[in-house]
C-alpha cells in the first residue's frame, strides 16, 4: 500500500482492491448518491470495479487519484480525499467523500490539506481545481476554508444539474472550447 501522507490524525494511501467493502458502503451513502451519484455499485464485485476502473487506473494513468483516509488510531478507514482528473475539466479537481459517522471533526479538512500540499509540493499541479452541486452547503464551506475561491457556474451536458466550480488561486473562466 503506498503511503501518500500522514497529517496529526490520519493516513492517506492508494486504496486496493481489498478496500471493496468499504466502498461499497461508501458509495451507497445517502449524502454520497445525494451530492456526487449513483455509480451502480450494489454488491463487492461492483465495487472491486469501480476501484480498478476508477482510483487504480487514475494512479496507473496520471501518478494520482482517489485515496483512503484513514484514521492512524486505528485504522479505521473514514472516507476518501484525493485528486481526479476529468476530461471536462483543464486542470485536476479534488474530491472527498466521508462516512456521516466521521463528518463534522476536522477530518474533511485535515485530508484536503494533506492532498493540496501533495498536489502542489510533490506532483507540481497548480490551480487545483473543485465543482460542488450548489446545494451541497458542507463542502463548499470546506472548499472555502482550505482557500479555494468560487469561479464560475457550469453545466457540462445539456440537461445536467449546474455545479459550482472553485480553484485554488485565480484563473480564468472555462469556456465551452476548454472542457473539450
Amino acid at each position: 500500500m503506498s503511503l501518500i501522507a500522514i497529517t496529526e490524525r490520519l493516513e492517506l494511501v492508494h486504496l486496493t482492491l481489498g478496500d471493496a467493502p468499504f466502498i461499497l458502503e461508501l458509495v451507497n451513502d445517502p449524502a454520497w448518491l445525494r451530492f456526487i451519484g449513483d455509480r451502480g455499485v450494489r454488491n463487492l464485485a461492483q465495487a472491486e470495479a469501480y476501484l480498478q476502473d476508477g482510483p487504480l487506473a487514475s494512479y496507473a494513468t496520471h501518478g494520482f487519484g482517489l485515496y483512503l483516509v484513514r484514521r492512524q488510531a486505528d485504522g479505521a478507514p473514514l472516507g476518501m480525499c484525493g485528486l481526479l482528473k476529468r476530461p471536462s475539466l483543464p486542470q485536476p479537481d479534488i474530491g472527498f467523500a466521508y462516512l456521516p459517522q466521521y463528518t463534522g471533526q476536522g477530518f474533511g479538512f485535515e485530508a484536503a490539506t494533506a492532498v493540496l500540499h501533495h498536489a502542489h509540493h510533490e506532483l507540481n499541479l497548480s490551480p487545483i481545481l473543485a465543482i460542488v452541486k450548489p446545494d451541497n452547503v458542507p463542502s463548499i464551506k470546506l472548499l472555502e476554508k482550505l482557500g479555494l475561491r468560487f469561479q464560475q457556474r457550469l453545466s457540462f451536458d445539456e440537461g445536467q444539474s449546474e455545479v459550482l466550480l472553485y480553484a485554488s488561486e485565480n484563473r480564468p473562466r472555462i469556456n465551452a472550447d476548454e472542457r473539450g
